[in-house]
């Protein structure tokens, strides 16, 4: 089934579920502050509010685990900590809708995440996140929880925002020889510092020959500044840069 036929489904399943979880048929029985009247209930907005902070404080706790740097090799595993708080905060809003018209509601919403995990085309867990979050607004918009919908998807940009100015980046460095590979990496990772960047891992390899570096770019800075500042390291110890931006 399609993602609109899920969609389309919604009301008939909330109607015909209530057995199945204990509930009379057909008494979902949301808050009593739906609808756009919601935005003028302010406890309302502000418990919605403090139920999302909590969840990306949680999320965060978890993602940023400082055992974390010593793992990670590449760039998705650099921003799994970002994707571990936007999972916390569409867990959050999952919790609340169902909270508000009852168990089916999640069963239908793990359903569509299912669909879009594993039949979407994004290519990166980031995107399929994202993805997920946009789908749920939409979701809990039509369902008449419109302030938590709004109130979702600016929380969500705001996530993006702090997560996404300062992106993860990969320089693989070839063609120093191994003689001075040290001297090398050094150089390397001292401009890096120079230019505020902050360093996530470091990798060398002996055999193949060459070395690594992931970091986040500074808030301002930006990749021309970066390889500019790389290309005035000492020829003798100048190698060849390959890029991977996340």
């Amino acid at each position: 089934m399609t993602i609109g036929g899920i969609l389309a489904q919604l009301p008939i399943l909330a109607a015909e579920s209530g057995s199945l979880f204990g509930e009379a048929q057909g008494s979902v029985a949301p808050s009593a502050a739906l609808g756009w009247a919601g935005f003028l209930d302010l406890r309302l907005m502000a418990e919605s509010l403090g139920i999302l902070l909590l969840a990306a404080a949680l999320g965060a706790i978890i993602g940023f685990h400082p055992a974390t740097k010593r793992t990670i090799d590449n760039l998705e595993e650099a921003d799994m900590a970002h994707v571990f708080v936007l999972y916390a905060v569409i867990g959050a809003v999952i919790g609340m809708a169902v909270r508000d018209y009852g168990t089916v509601v999640g069963i239908v919403v793990f359903g569509i995440g299912g669909l879009l995990r594993f039949r979407s085309a994004t290519d990166s867990t980031r995107d399929t996140v994202r993805l997920i979050a946009v789908t749920l607004a939409g979701l809990i918009a039509g369902l008449g929880l419109q302030p938590f919908a709004v109130m979702t998807t600016l929380f969500v940009f705001v996530l993006i925002h702090i997560f996404d100015t300062s992106p993860a980046c990969r320089i693989r460095i070839e063609g120093v020889p191994m003689d001075r590979a040290a001297d090398a990496a050094a150089a390397y990772r001292e401009q890096l510092k120079v230019q505020r960047c902050n360093i996530i891992a470091e990798r060398r390899s002996l055999e193949k020959k060459r070395f690594e570096f992931v970091f986040r770019l500074p808030r301002r800075g930006t990749r021309e500044q970066l390889e500019l500042a790389l290309s005035g390291i000492a020829s003798d110890l100048r190698g060849h840069v390959d890029w991977e931006v996340g």
